[in-house]
């Protein structure tokens, strides 16, 4: 019976964490008639609330394991507030900046009101009622970027797409840029979105944010995020926006910084301030903010494994200003968003004098360093405030970088094993041919086999790739993918998949020409699936067949008729 009860009284504090969360939202986002005092009401409310439900918590669960639990629950909770904190604050700058200039002498105690009297006639008493006074000016975005002032749209977005999504947990920043080469955009939001399971996706928000000022392309490419993920753009998970060109400088009037070339300073210049209007337009949008690039994979559950991490160590009292998921670049940096204005004014600041990587080094070295040490001792300070998780959560796949003529190899060696191609167990086959002509031992029976991949030379109009069952079986089902990690590129463009129904070998007597029919063809990332009319009957054959000539070399990595693996085993 005491269990009971004690149970019972543990699931009533847990509601009435519950509603003090979203009573402090409902503060935080109240309207702009907000006096600057309701600040206070908040701290006040905070402390007089919370902290008697935290020590109620302690006192009614003597069992570690629940201690635990609430520690976790409530510096998720104090992440969550400072959040909200952030909110508020940006609802008190629009008061601040509608609020007309008080009675100086409104509000003063009466002992400086006679003080004030018996002044009359001098000078200094008109300091307190002085008519020149004004506000003071401080430095905002317009003192380090002065072109925005030249245009009233240059902070707005040219271009959105957005369901209204906000307050989640975590927020995924993705830039992408125009590759001369290829593209690696949707392969990544694939693995993104199916790395994820209905709970993360539910609580996180990813902006792709298209850092290119022609609309064609702009437009291009958000027509093709919406035809591969129209549920989650319908459902508010991604976002598509860019920004207009008037927020970008005349980049041919740049200061040579590092030493290096025009091409590289206007790169890197470009990079900085992308990240700046990125981070500017998701900072509102939850608690946590994550950057990403376009050429990444991530692993399972990812989501879950970030957000959990940073509770983890926010309970234990650690103030960190950054949690590194992968430890190359830019890639899988999370911050608390009430604190991204520190490095968004930070990169607005220096924009022009280095990558922004380094910039964000530097600014752990001037908030936790102390000159009077020496480097070891800066970079164990620095281990406070900058935490690295391990394994890495992301993989760089990416090989050309949007750098003009760069080629980027780097890989992260916590990530783990990448996997190149998918075995499955299908039915035995009589022979396996193609037209291609093959590279070293990555055959075509091979793949089949589940042994390695299929990498064959450029395919030619009219190549086929064969496979004929030792004996006709039942196909329902099929599922092919092109390409792998390491080279993306290397896909089936324009090629059909058929097959050929045992009554056809009958009805036609000829094998090669004829009786094959077309049940699907490859998509733009290189994956052929469909269903197979079970009318058909009988199938004797499976055939490959590519219409058009190709500029490179192709891979066949998955061969099933089956169902199909997720995106997310591209990691073992």
């Amino acid at each position: 019976m005491c269990m009971r009860s004690i149970t019972f009284k543990r699931a009533i504090d847990v509601e009435l964490l519950v509603q003090l969360s979203v009573a402090l939202l409902r503060l935080a986002t109240c309207s702009r008639k907000m006096q600057l005092r309701r600040r206070n009401c908040l701290i006040m409310l905070t402390t007089s609330v919370l902290v008697p439900f935290s020590f109620i918590f302690f006192i009614s669960r003597p069992d570690l394991s629940h201690e635990e639990e609430l520690v976790q629950r409530l510096a998720e909770l104090q992440v969550r507030l400072q959040y909200l904190e952030a909110v508020y604050r940006a609802r008190q700058e629009d008061v601040a900046a509608l609020q007309p200039t008080l009675d100086s002498t409104a509000a003063l105690a009466p002992a400086i009101q006679g003080l004030l009297r018996n002044m009359t006639g001098l000078r200094s008493a008109n300091g307190l009622n002085n008519t020149q006074i004004k506000g003071l000016r401080m430095p905002s975005s317009f003192h380090f970027l002065p072109h925005l002032l030249d245009n009233p749209l240059s902070i707005r977005p040219a271009f959105l797409v957005s369901n209204g999504r906000s307050g989640v947990s975590v927020v995924l920043g993705i830039p992408t840029v125009r590759r001369e080469k290829e593209t690696y955009l949707l392969p990544t939001l694939h693995n993104l979105v199916e790395a994820m399971n209905s709970e993360e996706a539910a609580d996180s928000l990813i902006i792709v944010f298209i850092a290119e000022t022609d609309m064609e392309y702009v437009l291009q490419t958000a027509r093709l995020i919406e035809n591969q993920f129209p549920n989650q753009i319908e459902s508010g998970l991604i976002e598509i926006l860019s920004p207009p060109a008037s927020y970008y400088p005349d980049f041919d009037k740049l200061k040579m910084t590092l030493g290096d070339s025009l091409e590289r300073v206007k790169w890197r210049t470009k990079q900085n301030l992308d990240f700046v209007f990125l981070m500017t337009y998701a900072q509102p949008k939850g608690t946590f903010y994550v950057q990403l690039e376009d050429d990444i994979l991530a692993k399972h559950n990812f989501v879950t494994t970030m957000k959990n991490y940073a509770i983890e160590i926010t309970a234990k009292k650690q103030h960190w200003f950054v949690l590194d998921f992968c430890q190359l670049g830019f890639i899988g940096k999370m911050f608390k968003s009430a604190e991204l204005p520190w490095a968004i004014t930070f990169f607005q600041m220096f924009y022009n004098d280095k990558p922004v990587d380094w910039l964000l080094n530097y600014l752990i070295v001037t908030k936790i360093c102390n000159q009077d040490k020496d480097s070891k001792q800066c970079k164990q300070d620095k281990s406070k405030l900058w935490v690295h998780y391990k394994p890495s959560l992301f993989q760089h796949i990416g090989t050309h970088s949007s750098l003009k003529g760069k080629v980027q190899r780097l890989k992260d060696k916590q990530f783990g094993k990448v996997s190149l191609f998918f075995p499955h167990v299908n039915p035995p086959l009589a022979s396996a041919t193609s037209d291609i002509r093959t590279y070293k031992h990555y055959t075509l029976s091979r793949a089949y086999m589940g042994e390695t991949y299929f990498w064959g030379l450029f395919a030619q109009q009219g190549d086929h790739l064969t496979f004929t069952f030792r004996n006709p079986i039942t196909l329902t089902r099929f599922y092919l993918r092109s390409g792998n990690v390491e080279h993306l590129s290397d896909k089936f463009y324009n090629t059909t998949i058929g097959v050929l129904p045992v009554k056809n070998v009958v009805a036609n007597q000829n094998f090669t020409q004829e009786g094959f029919i077309t049940v699907g063809h490859f998509d733009s990332l290189g994956i052929a699936e469909g269903n197979v009319d079970p009318r058909l009957g009988k199938i004797l054959a499976v055939r490959i067949t590519v219409q058009s000539d190709s500029d490179t070399w192709v891979i066949l990595s998955e061969v099933s008729t089956g169902k199909k693996i997720n995106f997310s085993n591209y990691y073992l």
